[in-house]
């Protein structure tokens, strides 16, 4: 897929939407990515299974899913770079992901992140709920 192509896209990104980190991340993405660049589908909706069948509902709930228009999905780590091309201002930092051995670095912080997503949201609301005792 050529550099046009990938601007001019629609991506489907699939996330899980049960989960706070998630949620944020999906917001932050959205004000900061291109005008139209992503369709932002929780993995919870009943009809992904019909859109996207190729997409397994256990996927999505253990990494975020991007479906590219030519049915391509990108799992987890596999998606960063894509997404970092479609960040206005943070598109150059997707050439990081050139450099050996940072995509098998991000595989691996990816995975302990995803499958410490929900740990991660509590320490953050306890945290958040600390600060505002105070």
């Amino acid at each position: 897929m050529n550099k046009k192509e990938l601007s001019e896209e629609k991506i489907a990104f699939i996330y899980d939407g049960a989960c706070p980190v998630c949620s944020q991340a999906i917001q932050w993405i959205a004000k900061n990515a291109e005008k139209n660049s992503f369709e932002m589908l929780p993995c919870q909706l009943d009809e992904l299974d019909v859109r996207f069948p190729s997409v397994a509902r256990g996927d999505c709930m253990q990494a975020i899913q991007l479906v590219l228009s030519d049915g391509v999905v990108l799992s987890g780590s596999e998606a960063l770079p894509v997404i970092l091309k479609k960040l206005g201002r943070y598109r150059s930092l997707a050439v990081l992901f050139k450099i050996p051995g940072v995509m098998f670095l991000s595989r691996i912080f990816y995975r302990w992140f995803a499958n410490n997503r929900y740990l991660i949201a509590d320490f953050f609301h306890v945290f958040q709920r600390k600060k505002w005792v105070r």
